[in-house]
């Protein structure tokens, strides 16, 4: 399975960010991704405007894809948007990059732009390293305790 493939199984039970949002994981890799919104009527505020939860649901997506899909249980502590500017094309674009990884926390830049090049928003997020909290065979347990989650994930999920 590549990568995209495997990251959009993960995130297939995020059903408010890809089934009510509408939201399509485009590309990832370690600390890294790509996503994309068709914008249609239900994005939109009452003058026609996308609404801001919509972007912020773009970011907090985006994050979540880069800092999890290889490593469940990394959370957001904190998370910020700037709007620079109206959304003038049909698309969305947040685009999820690590600026600094540390033992406990991660920090990331996160960049919509739209399919017309305008950029529409920025947003920084703080992440933090959630530690295994689950009983499991000691056998699997490997210098990076981090990295212990997707046994915890796999093994949640196919039993």
């Amino acid at each position: 399975m590549d990568i995209i493939s495997h990251a959009r199984d993960v995130f297939a039970n995020d059903h408010y960010a890809t089934d009510v949002t509408g939201i399509v994981i485009e590309d990832c890799c370690e600390n890294h991704s790509l996503v994309s919104l068709r914008l249609d009527e239900r994005h939109r505020n009452a003058v026609g405007e996308v609404m801001g939860a919509v972007y912020y649901t773009l970011v907090d997506f985006s994050f979540a894809v880069a800092s999890n899909y290889d490593r469940p249980m990394t959370v957001t502590l904190q998370s910020s948007i700037t709007y620079m500017s109206s959304c003038r094309g049909n698309i969305l674009y947040a685009e999820a990059n690590c600026t600094k990884e540390g033992g406990r926390t991660c920090f990331y830049d996160i960049c919509i732009t739209d399919d017309l090049g305008n950029f529409v928003a920025k947003a920084t997020t703080t992440g933090y390293k959630m530690n295994p909290r689950f009983p499991h065979d000691a056998e699997h347990r490997n210098d990076d305790p981090f990295r212990e989650q997707i046994y915890l994930y796999e093994h949640a999920k196919h039993g």
